[in-house]
């Protein structure tokens, strides 16, 4: 089975994959950590996000994986953990800048595809991000779509950069969450929006838990069916 979980930031479809990777022990990518990992290595060498030929090559390059350690996922380029440096507000916006490039979305969807396709048989996989159930799979049996008020959004990214030990703002970090939206919506390449198939979770006003027991019924009815057929 694959299991598409896609929406903006801040709708809590991370936590909600990881949850059902674990109760129903199944791999698991946040496919954003690979675009977040891009915009970090330019970052790193001090190279602007919408420099789209290095962006293209720094894709090309990543030398990434994303794997459980201490019953935590986390991320790394080579040897180095990049978890808590991919959450940052600098990062999160060089991701977007990047995602927006075609080379660079071309570059990452092998990836992807070739992750899917593996795992998917070897106990079931989940992909979250914003064009997996239109783009990378959109063959997958089961499709979510996530979404939240922005101000909600921004309250919850608030708490868990603070959480993290970083410094942030309220209204700068819901400027950022909209002016995200906007471009992730708006790209000509893949933008984000719910699959014609995708069941469509509104977490506002919902605990995780809550979505997570809608989200099971989902998966279970499935599983249901397939069985019978």
């Amino acid at each position: 089975m694959i299991i598409a979980i896609d929406g903006p930031a801040g709708v809590g479809k991370g936590t909600l994959a990881k949850k059902l990777a674990t109760h129903y022990n199944m791999h698991y990518l946040d496919t954003g950590t690979l675009y977040r990992a891009v915009g970090l290595s330019l970052i790193s060498a001090g190279i602007p996000a919408d420099n789209a030929e290095a962006a293209a090559q720094a894709a090309q390059q990543l030398d990434f994986t994303f794997k459980p350690v201490d019953g935590h996922f986390k991320a790394f380029i080579g040897q180095r953990d990049i978890t808590n440096d991919l959450r940052t507000l600098e990062v999160g916006k060089a991701a977007s800048v990047v995602s927006s490039t075609p080379a660079v979305r071309q570059a990452l969807k092998d990836f992807q595809t070739r992750f899917a396709a593996t795992k998917s048989a070897d106990g079931g996989v989940i992909l979250d991000g914003r064009d997996i159930g239109t783009v990378i799979c959109p063959h997958a049996e089961v499709k979510f779509f996530l979404d939240a008020k922005p101000e909600i959004r921004a309250q919850r990214r608030l708490k868990e950069l603070r959480e993290a030990g970083r410094e942030a703002v309220y209204e700068d970090v819901l400027a950022e969450i909209v002016d995200r939206d906007d471009r992730d919506r708006n790209r000509s390449d893949a933008p984000l929006k719910a699959a014609d198939d995708a069941i469509l979770l509104d977490t506002s006003d919902l605990s995780i838990e809550k979505v997570f027991l809608q989200a099971c019924a989902v998966v279970e009815r499935h599983r249901a069916a397939h069985k019978a057929s």
